[in-house]
């Protein structure tokens, strides 16, 4: 005999419905099917299930191909692990195809690129330089990026043009192979936003403190140019920024629509391994609030296979 007071819950006149009357979000005829072999890319899309992630990828390539077909604004924002994945080439072919419209970039993506176009190769083992204060050290990358954001800044050009045009210029061995330096020859905008002390070339004896919050704050201003663009049907991507352009951002999404240009039907999408709180809410959610329309998508998963699927998604819709 239990000791206690309280009896459990007759159940015997719960209430039930019917499975087919009650229904259910998740159905058989959503389901994937299995990839044909020699299908393809347009074949494995294809077979993705409409479930979750499945349609939002779906969605994801639909927008940014319909912007491209209506010539609207598509912008992406870019922390510095897309381009240490060795994603520049994608980019600049999509850029070349005409699926990139603007480029945003926080500090350290453009010290990558930089340093790929310099040398061939990026990012040092901090863990092994950090101990003596060699971290950061490079004298070409502090040196260069420096000269070339205080040379630009006195034409009155933002960081990204700035970077872009002295690697041409000075005819960087890998110039091929950085996104600055082609989005350059082409004229596509590259702004930079960068956050003085988050990045090496700021402890260099050559940094201009002045010159470097001028460039990046009139490519700020660049950049909410892009964003006013984005109007009924462009898209903006964050890929791989947790902070700096995510807020960016925010702040020129408010900036335009202060100013009194229409901003709303756009689409926005996050890709990164994890989906970070600043992302989701000022890129996924907060720019279509308040009846502006549009949607946000949030797509997790590893930069080096996501955009390599977009962009082959994108192609196979040209073929």
């Amino acid at each position: 005999m239990s000791k206690y007071s309280r009896q459990p819950l007759d159940f015997a006149g719960l209430r039930t419905v019917s499975l087919r009357e009650r229904g259910g979000k998740v159905k058989a005829a959503d389901f994937a099917s299995p990839y044909r072999k020699g299908s393809g890319l347009a074949g494995w899309l294809d077979s993705l299930p409409h479930i979750l992630a499945g349609d939002q990828f779906r969605a994801v390539v639909d927008a940014v191909a319909a912007a491209r077909r209506q010539k609207r604004a598509i912008i992406w924002g870019m922390g510095g692990h897309v381009i240490k994945c060795g994603l520049a080439p994608v980019l600049i072919d999509l850029m070349e195809r005409g699926y990139a419209t603007a480029f945003a970039l926080n500090g350290s993506s453009s010290i990558h690129d930089f340093e790929i176009a310099l040398a061939g190769h990026t990012s040092e083992d901090v863990e092994a330089v950090l101990p003596d204060g060699r971290f950061g050290a490079a004298e070409e990358t502090g040196r260069d990026m420096n000269r070339a954001i205080a040379a630009g800044d006195r034409e009155g050009l933002g960081m990204g043009e700035a970077l872009g045009k002295w690697l041409v210029e000075q005819g960087a061995e890998l110039a091929h192979a950085s996104l600055l330096a082609q989005a350059y020859r082409r004229a596509t905008p590259v702004t930079v936003h960068v956050a003085i002390g988050t990045d090496t070339p700021h402890t260099h004896p050559a940094a201009d403190a002045a010159a470097i919050g001028s460039a990046s704050h009139r490519d700020f201003r660049l950049f909410a140019a892009s964003v006013a663009e984005l109007n009924a049907g462009g898209v903006y991507l964050n890929v791989g920024s947790a902070v700096i352009l995510p807020e960016v951002f925010l702040k020129a999404v408010s900036a335009v629509r202060n100013l009194g240009h229409p901003l709303g039907e756009f689409t926005t999408a996050n890709f990164d391994f994890l989906q970070h709180y600043r992302p989701r809410v000022n890129v996924v959610e907060r720019p279509h609030a308040g009846g502006a329309g549009g949607k946000g998508y949030a797509i997790t998963g590893h930069h080096e296979l996501m955009i390599p699927l977009l962009a082959a998604a994108l192609i196979e819709k040209d073929a």
